[in-house]
């Protein structure tokens, strides 16, 4: 494989990790997986890097599906079907449900393709190619424009997009060229008490025993090509779909999951750490404390809040238990400590070979750290509040175009389709929106946004002198029209742009505008600055510690494009006198349910089919019904839904976790104890085709055993 001298650094690690003796850590770049072809196939793969990735035929990767912006789905038939997990599907399934038609509680299938169910605004994005542009964005005078014109010269005359992303902190670039499809439409889903079977009790742990899968179609025009939601579009044709292996996995089998895991940093310095570990990550669980009190006692007092809060406690309780969970590891593994181990070694190496600009980078990046620190916290802070916190705000926040602009609207004769475009936005929101729990989490949220805010001018002036959140919120609800659909409603009728104008007082709209103005005034810019400085000293130390430490692997880190990562199904000993198998059954559904508790429950016919053991030739040699596996896979959120795969690229799982004494793995990564967790493909056949009778969809895949 010929790589451009630009990318020297990042080759000499792929060459490195041929000779590796651990083979799990780090998340592959398709287009370079040449390098370790050898090492894989070796492990079990029989496929070649070509067969994983290539752009003049049909590959693995044209089954890969970027979903939603925020997860990984696999296509599994020719028919525009796809996979992804239970909770990657929560929202458009939540969206979908009523107290009528619970399909949260009770599942969803459709028996024909007239019931699949359209999804506004959810998208499927495929890879078309990924291109080394390292070496002419070096030569760039202006990386901007050079970016741009890269761009453009690719997606000429095609309905593709395009973006060039920086690698490795700017050591590398690559084009990365997609296609994005509009009409993805819902096609089956369990009920929660199996998609999410254990709630938050068992989340991010191990053994588990949770089928999270959900069903999606795609949809196309005549052509095959991307087209908005249309009755005349027809299920997407695409290049390749995997096949699905029904006949299991063993201990020690190579596996392989491919997707677009989102965030690592494997790079921080001690301090960054220890930063994390003393002071973001405790504010942040704190936040979502506040919250998740609120919003479980909510659920827990009527159905229609259960269902219409279901998918807001389900996003903040996913990050929350991560946060807790890599702290207990970082701080077992004593990560602090290793960092400062590895940066005294990298002093003295660098001090050894006499390279001044090595060894300034580490203390330039804690010099900047220090500057960082507070940016980052009110950056964390608003995302808690204004993103994760009450409705209230960013549903002020959309009436922004019509308070500030409504008289330029009119003139320009917009001002009719911004109503009715705020009709929709009102008659969606208030589907599932309930005021009473909205007061209740901004006032559990202001108190320790207050108290956490590093500096004064942080804090918009809406909020300064504040002593008690909960009056805030009551004076705040009880004076906003934000959170009355009917008062709403009639300003839309009567369609004033000056009556629209009077609402610039209303506190929930001045406080989101007060919020966003300083942050994105105030904290955004210095924060951006910061993050370029501090991204240009680390390519300098990754870049460092390649070369210093040239018997060691440092990977790069990941950044939500398209990766693929290896290693085998096991189980480990992470704390003594503890063993975790590798694979779960239906046994421990049973022993796990208990009737009538939240997160343990399930449906009396579920149980019983379980018990009956009638598998359907989805059983395994002893009898049983695999449900869920864990393997050794380096995985991080965005992951979520990726296809596990065998060495034929066959379809044996999906991921959807990582074990609780793996949270830590974005920043530090022990192969000892680090275990991706993986939905068995038979107990989601087994639940599609015998338990739920949708076996038609099952028809559609191509089975092998």
């Amino acid at each position: 494989m010929k790589v451009p001298s630009k990318h020297a650094a990042l080759s000499a690690l792929f060459a490195l990790f041929t000779f590796s003796a651990g083979a799990k850590e780090g998340m592959w770049i398709p287009t370079l997986l040449e390098a370790v072809e050898g090492e894989m196939q070796a492990m079990g793969l029989h496929l070649t890097a070509e067969d994983i990735y290539s752009v003049n035929q049909g590959s693995l990767k044209d089954a890969i599906v970027h979903f939603g912006g925020g997860c990984t789905a696999e296509m599994v038939s020719d028919q525009g079907l796809l996979l992804t997990n239970h909770h990657c599907g929560y929202g458009q399934i939540a969206y979908h449900s009523t107290v009528e038609n619970d399909y949260l509680t009770d599942g969803f299938w459709a028996m024909t393709r007239a019931e699949e169910l359209i999804n506004p605004d959810l998208t499927a994005t495929f890879i078309d190619r990924i291109v080394d542009v390292t070496e002419r964005m070096a030569g760039a005078e202006d990386a901007d424009a050079e970016r741009e014109a890269i761009v453009a010269e690719a997606i000429e005359g095609t309905d593709l997009e395009g973006k060039v992303v920086a690698f490795d902190f700017g050591n590398s670039h690559y084009l990365i060229t997609t296609r994005t499809f509009r009409d993805v439409r819902l096609v089956g889903a369990p009920p929660s008490a199996v998609g999410k079977f254990g709630g938050d009790t068992d989340n991010w742990v191990w053994p588990r025993h949770t089928g999270d899968f959900s069903i999606f179609r795609i949809y196309a025009d005549a052509n095959n090509a991307p087209a908005d939601i249309s009755e005349d579009n027809v299920p997407y044709r695409p290049a390749h779909h995997l096949p699905v292996q029904i006949g299991g996995v063993e201990p020690g089998e190579f596996t392989m999951v491919f997707g677009f895991p989102g965030t690592t940093e494997q790079y921080l310095t001690s301090d960054a750490v220890e930063f994390v570990i003393n002071e973001l990550n405790p504010m942040r669980i704190g936040m979502r404390d506040a919250s998740l009190a609120v919003i479980n006692a909510a659920r827990a007092s009527s159905a229609a809040l259960r269902i219409g809060y279901a998918d807001k406690q389900s996003s903040v309780a996913n990050a929350w238990k991560k946060w807790i969970g890599q702290n207990k590891g970082l701080i077992e593994l004593n990560a602090l400590g290793k960092k400062r181990d590895l940066e005294s070694s990298f002093a003295k190496r660098a001090s050894q070979a006499g390279n001044r600009t090595y060894a300034a980078c580490v203390p330039a990046i804690q010099a900047l750290n220090a500057e960082y620190f507070p940016y980052q916290t009110a950056r964390a802070l608003f995302i808690e509040y204004v993103y994760y916190g009450a409705d209230i705000l960013n549903f002020a926040h959309a009436f922004r175009n019509a308070i500030e602009s409504g008289a330029e609207l009119e003139e320009k004769g917009e001002w009719q389709s911004t109503l009715e475009s705020l009709r929709g936005t009102v008659s969606g929101h208030f589907r599932t929106y309930d005021a009473a729990t909205d007061e209740a989490i901004l006032a559990a949220l202001t108190g320790p946004y207050i108290a956490h805010t590093p500096r004064p001018e942080f804090l918009p002036q809406a909020l300064q002198g504040v002593a008690n959140g909960t009056d805030f919120a009551s004076d705040l609800f009880g004076k906003s029209i934000f959170d009355d659909e009917e008062a709403l409603v009639a300003l839309l009728d009567k369609g004033s742009p000056k009556a629209f104008s009077k609402l610039a007082k209303d506190p929930a709209f001045q406080l989101i505008a007060q919020l966003r103005s300083t942050y994105f005034e105030t904290v955004a810019p210095e924060y951006g600055r910061l993050r370029e400085a501090l991204d240009l000293q680390t390519a300098t130390y990754t870049q460092a510690l390649r070369e210093l430490f040239p018997d060691e692997a440092f990977f790069p880190d990941a950044n939500s494009t398209l990766r693929l990562t290896y290693g085998k199904v096991e189980g480990s000993a992470p704390y003594d006198g503890m063993r975790y198998e590798p694979f779960t059954t239906h046994k421990g559904i049973l022993q796990k349910y208990i009737p009538g508790d939240a997160d343990f429950d399930l449906p009396e016919d579920l149980v019983e089919a379980l018990r009956r053991g009638e598998w359907g030739g989805y059983g395994n040699a002893d009898g049983d019904l695999p449900v869920c596996f864990t393997g050794s896979n380096h995985t991080t959120g965005g992951n979520s839904g990726s296809p596990a795969l065998n060495g034929d690229g066959e379809l044996i799982g999906i991921n959807f976790d990582r074990t609780w004494e793996s949270t830590m793995s974005d920043i530090l990564f022990d192969e000892t104890r680090c275990r991706n967790i993986m939905v068995d493909i038979r107990y989601v056949l087994w639940v599609v085709d015998i338990y739920a009778g949708a076996g038609h969809l099952v028809e559609e895949m191509d089975l092998v055993r």
